[in-house]
């Protein structure tokens, strides 16, 4: 019996969808999939084309084809996005990065700048660990013991996670949503995904960001705190513009999506002023 290879569009779970002449390419973070855009995309589709794909080792992709090593830095998911766009022929976009995504949008930014006309991030960090002079939100310990709680059961860990990082109550419609994506990760690969995220260290390559980099973020986040949004908007090495959103939690765009869309929609249509 023989098995067709899926391709790397695929793989990705890639759909394209929209009657729009310009591109958007939304970007998910840890613990979802592109469903998370789920009541943005009505609002888009009308206006752009949209390309929508699954970040290797969501629930939603074959766990085969996640590699520990390849997937060890952020620049295995750079990698990924720059092939799909390319198989996809794609010569300008613009990046709308959620969380991690944010920084995967920086990294393959640095490689081909003018493929991006702009970088939307939502939630983004370059750090979550605090440092001398940052404030990142985490100490070491913090995540130890995030970790050792991933490892030793992985659904109790999940219950207890997905409310504080959505920041509403457990039987809210999106701290449910949220724990139904994060639960659908094999635990093994949600923890090596976590380590790497968690424990990046971007800030160095900021000021190589040329591109026009917006960035959106929630005014109480447990995961990155509003101050890490000036940080970006000092480091970043092109234009740049913030907006604090008043919404609560890390993901926004499922927990309040009437806040986030019109400025997004705003942010996908205005240029930063010099």
């Amino acid at each position: 019996m023989s098995y067709e290879v899926p391709t790397l569009l695929d793989a990705h779970n890639v759909h394209v969808v929209g009657t729009g002449e310009e591109i958007v390419v939304l970007g998910h973070g840890f613990g979802t999939d592109q469903s998370v855009w789920k009541h943005v995309l009505p609002h888009l589709v009308e206006e752009y084309r949209v390309i929508l794909y699954d970040m290797m080792g969501a629930g939603t992709t074959d766990p085969e084809y996640f590699s520990v090593l390849r997937y060890s830095t952020l620049h295995g998911y750079a990698d990924d996005l720059l092939t799909i766009l390319d198989e996809l022929e794609v010569d300008s976009c613009i990046f709308v990065g959620h969380s991690v995504s944010g920084m995967v949008g920086c990294l393959a930014s640095i490689e081909r700048p003018f493929l991006f006309s702009k970088i939307i991030m939502l939630s983004a960090s370059p750090r979550y660990l605090n440092d001398v002079g940052y404030f990142g939100g985490f100490e070491q310990e913090d995540l130890s013991q995030l970790f050792q709680a991933m490892q030793s059961n992985f659904k109790a860990w999940v219950s207890g996670f997905a409310p504080l990082a959505v920041g509403a109550d457990i039987d809210s419609t999106a701290v449910q949503e949220f724990g139904r994506t994060l639960f659908n990760i094999r635990p093994d690969i949600a923890f090596n995904v976590a380590k790497t995220i968690f424990e990046i260290d971007m800030r160095f390559i900021l000021r190589q960001v040329i591109v026009p980099c917006h960035i959106l973020q929630s005014n109480k986040d447990l995961a990155v705190p509003v101050i890490v949004s000036d940080h970006l908007h000092h480091a970043l090495g092109g234009p740049t513009i913030v907006e604090i959103l008043q919404t609560e939690g890390h993901l926004p765009q499922l927990s309040s999506p009437d806040v986030v869309i019109p400025v997004l929609k705003r942010h996908l249509v205005g240029n930063i002023r010099a």
